[in-house]
């Protein structure tokens, strides 16, 4: 090979490993405000209209108009409006509020973590799960998929409190949790093939019409109020979030605990409380 062939090369791959660096850097980026969004933007809405504003001002027109439709509650909730989601055995005397937006990345992690460890404590009666959803990320990030994701946790909910326990947890799987750059939350059919991973749910056609027709549509904005409420009373910086007995239940970095080991000791020691 020439020296001039060779010397060729040696650029065209210092340009290809400049690209990559440059693409990867993006990508770095962008998940960086990402993680940034999923608390930042709860902080906004905890100290008053700022947060409300940031996600008002970039609601798609569709979403304006579901506000003054008529407010359609899932099964298996209570309250005046339909936000109380509490599940697990009537006997626990504790419960454990438990705040996530479906395209929080974090959250995705805690599940695929923590939650098989949440499922099962409340399986044995340790204590019940109060779910609340936020949508602050579409603000964030442009798009719809947390509420067009929590509207159709609303129609999983409607079916029984298992089906919804069993779709949240392949919403935010490994699998199905979308990169958080992608809202493929937004798409009626990419919720409706997640929710078919889950027995009660499969070719579920009353599941599927209330998902397609927007049923739950109101409930989700009615339920994203309810987290930017709660984020005010009990000073949430971020999801996912846990409160019990008023109080924030946080891991060693004073976050939601991340990782099994710490989470058994942070619910120990609230269920003391």
């Amino acid at each position: 090979m020439s020296k001039r062939n060779s010397q060729a090369s040696k650029t065209a791959a210092r340009e290809r490993l400049r690209q990559e660096r440059e693409r990867q850097a993006k990508r770095d980026k962008v998940k960086r405000q990402v993680i940034v969004a999923c608390s930042a933007l709860a902080v906004l809405a905890a100290a008053g209209g700022i947060g409300y504003a940031v996600v008002q001002g970039n609601k798609p027109e569709y979403w304006e108009n579901v506000k003054s439709e008529k407010l359609v509650k899932p099964a298996n909730t209570s309250g005046e409006n339909g936000t109380t989601v509490i599940i697990g055995k009537a006997g626990a005397k504790k419960t454990l509020a438990m705040y996530e937006d479906p395209r929080c990345p974090i959250c995705a992690q805690f599940e695929q973590t923590v939650g098989p460890t949440v499922n099962k404590d409340v399986e044995d009666g340790k204590y019940k799960i109060q779910y609340v959803g936020a949508t602050f990320l579409d603000g964030k990030l442009g798009g719809e998929g947390s509420r067009n994701a929590l509207s159709a946790l609303g129609a999983a909910l409607n079916v029984s409190p298992e089906a919804f326990l069993e779709y949240k947890t392949a919403m935010y799987s490994a699998k199905y949790h979308p990169d958080e750059t992608e809202d493929k939350f937004k798409s009626d059919a990419y919720l409706i093939e997640v929710a078919n991973t889950v027995s009660a749910l499969k070719n579920n056609t009353k599941f599927q019409t209330a998902v397609k027709n927007g049923t739950y549509d109101k409930w989700a904005l009615v339920m994203s109020d309810k987290f930017d409420t709660d984020s005010k009373k009990y000073g949430i910086q971020g999801t996912p979030s846990l409160v019990m007995d008023g109080k924030l239940v946080n891991g060693s970095n004073g976050s939601a605990p991340m990782t099994v080991a710490e989470y058994n000791t942070a619910i120990a020691a609230a269920l003391k409380g």
